[in-house]
């Protein structure tokens, strides 16, 4: 089969999948929803986000525009020096990456509004309508990020025939993912943070209490931080393992001849999202089941879907065994690590219940026991990554023709194990977005009065979102390190291409990378400061919610103070909604883009001093450094908030009690690491390995020591 007919199939899938997410949409909206009192406190959620997102886009258009001009001018090489088409298409592609990136968050944002409605009133009818409004609300981000994310890579390919603008459109998907993850992040938890301090610990009123002037702008930061959010971090994941494999299929068929690795790497990334197609409209949950262990169901069910009909499509079209043989490492690791996320954040489990048990102690102990399971749960998820890539390395250099070729054989095979474990991303999403949906779905029904039972089903669903949100966090942890192993895959490929078109124009004699020794001290030098990066990235998202959600501490105090018969709920008086959700909005707006400028002048920095044996180093430090804080940063803080939730749940004398107040101090201290922090550091490492990529030719010309 030609390349042009796996173009075309990517194209009619990725079309599928917007098919899927309308009929989703609609079966949605036509749910029953008539309760006046949710349907006003939802208008006040869905305007705050949609206020929010305007803002955060404004902002983030002025950054695209001087980026995309840097690109115009520079990339891939200076525009006096190289073919001026190469720079526009570079440009074009990577404003392309931002457009798509922003509109599988503006879709998440519009659906999720709805479905939070849907879900609260449904729960009044049982467990299983209230669940599948929630998961089918979550289903249309996940089909809608994933059939954009195939269709743009599809036709960047398409249309421009060049590999290298694959890497630009990545880039820019990666960039918005950086600073939309950052800033819904530290909107949601300035939110939180401010509305349980003061609402839980100081007045001991319940979580949605319609008094608590935050109240709202906390269910505003679930959809702004956890839907679009997410939403455009697992984009970029998706693409930019996609951009990273196809890079690589493309020098190794250009050695070969044809295109059969190309074909491959679209072939297996539209069965991945038609294998979440069909898991995602045959999902369904039993009245009175567990809704964490249908969320499982779906995601295994997809997984063994796609693992069979990959295998089907190798012998098919006559691909190598070996590279599925990766692909499939990949997948089942992914599995793996969601599994050991699991494990550390299910309040069904050991650990939290020895993190319950420590908060009768008080805080400090809530706290210690925490950061210590979340450092033991990096161990199984670094060690998954680790194996992955060495045998998926393993099995794929064996294929190379000559010596010289089983370096980028192997690192294309470390890519298809990303791809791999991407390949259900359309099912991680879905679940991932259900949980802030039923998160919000069990606001309204408090602030709605819909009753108990309402309130008891919307808790358990609750509950399986965060254990879920957990799982989802530590596989897009897991799939971007795979990713950017890749990318660094890449970057030295890209290295290699501008070393043959140097000595080609007789400019310079220079030699082929074949790897990084840290031993060199330019490598050492780079790694060091690359390990860094993540640590100070961390610091400036987390300061920035701190500074936040002490504003709206504040504001709350205020308003509990000036405004009569707040506090004591008087029919009537009703908060000032508006104010928090200014408050979390400006302050989210000025702390985004630091520290994401932070990461990528950084990179540039290191180039230029040290050139590429500099950059090596500095990717590798950054990638496990990144992973290692984000790993035990995602864990810990799920951890915490399950912990919060299952004393809640009665035990260890319940709301109210010592250990609830130390357990809302570890939900709180939590609340910015796995929701800030620790998914905002897997988009970083992505975007610094591409903006490698993308400056490789310079950094190979220009530098001070390398």
């Amino acid at each position: 089969m030609s390349l042009l007919f796996f173009q075309i199939a990517s194209l009619v899938i990725s079309l599928l999948a917007f098919g899927a997410a309308f009929w989703l949409y609609k079966w949605v909206e036509k749910q029953p929803s008539s309760n006046a009192k949710i349907a006003e406190v939802s208008k006040l959620i869905r305007n705050g986000a949609n206020t929010f997102l305007a803002k955060e886009f404004r902002t983030l258009t002025s950054f695209c525009i001087v980026a995309a001009l840097l690109i115009l001018v520079f990339l891939p090489s200076p525009i006096w020096k190289g073919d001026i088409l190469d720079n526009v298409t570079m440009a074009v592609a990577y404003i392309c990456g931002t457009v798509f990136s922003g509109l599988a968050g503006k879709i998440g944002i519009s659906i999720a509004t709805i479905a939070n409605v849907k879900s609260a009133e449904t729960a009044t009818k049982g467990i299983k309508p209230s669940f599948m409004s929630g998961f089918r609300g979550g289903a249309v981000m996940g089909m809608a990020v994933v059939g954009s994310s195939l269709l743009g890579v599809t036709l960047v390919l398409l249309i421009t025939g060049n590999e290298s603008a694959l890497l630009g459109f990545s880039f820019g998907a990666s960039s918005m993912a950086l600073f939309a993850k950052a800033g819904g992040g530290i909107f949601t938890k300035t939110a939180d943070i401010a509305a349980d301090l003061v609402g839980k610990v100081e007045l001991g009123i319940p979580e949605d209490d319609p008094r608590n002037p935050a109240v709202i702008a906390d269910n505003v930061g679930d959809n702004v931080g956890d839907v679009a959010g997410m939403g455009a971090d697992l984009f970029d994941s998706n693409v930019a393992s996609m951009a990273a494999a196809i890079v690589m299929a493309v020098a190794i068929d250009n050695k070969i001849g044809g295109n059969t690795n190309v074909a491959m790497v679209l072939c297996y990334a539209a069965i991945g999202l038609l294998a979440s197609i069909i898991g995602v409209l045959t999902a369904r949950m039993k009245e009175g089941g567990d809704p964490t262990r249908a969320l499982n169901s779906n995601t295994y069910v997809t997984t063994a879907l796609y693992a069979v009909l990959t295998a089907v499509a190798t012998f098919a079209f006559g691909f190598e065994w070996r590279i599925w043989g990766a692909c499939v490492i990949g997948l089942a690791v992914g599995v793996i690590i969601g599994l050991a996320s699991d494990y550390f954040t299910d309040d069904r489990k050991p650990p939290v219940h020895a993190v319950a048990k420590a908060c009768e102690s008080g805080p400090a102990f809530t706290i210690l026991s925490g950061v210590s399971y979340g450092l033991l749960s990096a161990l199984p998820a670094m060690v998954g990554i680790a194996v992955s890539a060495l045998a998926a390395y393993n099995i794929v250099a064996p294929l190379a023709p000559d010596g010289e070729s089983s370096l980028i054989y192997g690192m294309f095979g470390i890519s298809m194990a990303a791809v791999g474990m991407l390949s259900i991303v359309g099912m991680i999403i879905s679940n991932d977005a259900y949980g802030p949906i039923v998160d919000n779905a069990r606001g309204l029904v408090e602030m709605g009065g819909l009753g108990d039972k309402a309130l008891e089903i919307t808790d358990s669903l609750d509950s399986a979102g965060n254990t879920v949100k957990a799982v989802t966090k530590g596989f897009a942890i897991g799939a971007a390190g795979l990713t950017v192993i890749a990318l660094l895959g890449a970057f030295m490929s890209e290295v290699n291409t501008a070393v043959d078109e140097i000595n080609a124009a007789g400019e310079k004699v220079l030699e082929y990378i074949t790897g990084f020794d840290i031993m060199d001290p330019v490598v050492f030098f780079g790694l060091l400061f690359g390990a860094a990066i993540p640590a100070v990235f961390s610091a400036m998202l987390m300061l920035g919610v701190d500074r936040n959600a002490q504003r709206m501490v504040d504001e709350i105090h205020r308003q509990f103070k000036d405004i009569p018969g707040l506090k004591e709920g008087k029919e009537g008086v009703k908060p000032e909604y508006d104010k928090c959700i200014e408050i979390a909005t400006k302050g989210a707006i000025r702390e985004l883009i630091p520290a994401g400028l932070m990461a990528i002048v950084c990179t540039l920095i290191v180039g230029f001093v040290g050139g590429v044996q500099a950059i090596g180093g500095f990717l590798t430090g950054n990638i496990i450094s990144g992973l290692l804080f984000a790993l035990f940063m995602s864990n810990s803080g799920g951890l915490w908030d399950n912990t919060k939730k299952y004393i809640e749940a009665g035990n260890h004398g319940g709301k109210g009690s010592n250990a609830h107040k130390s357990g809302v101090v570890g939900d709180t201290v939590g609340d910015p690491f796995k929701d800030t922090a620790g998914p905002s550091i897997n988009t970083q490492i992505t975007v610094v390995s591409l903006v490698a990529s993308l400056t490789a030719t310079i950094f190979l010309t220009i530098s001070i020591f390398g």
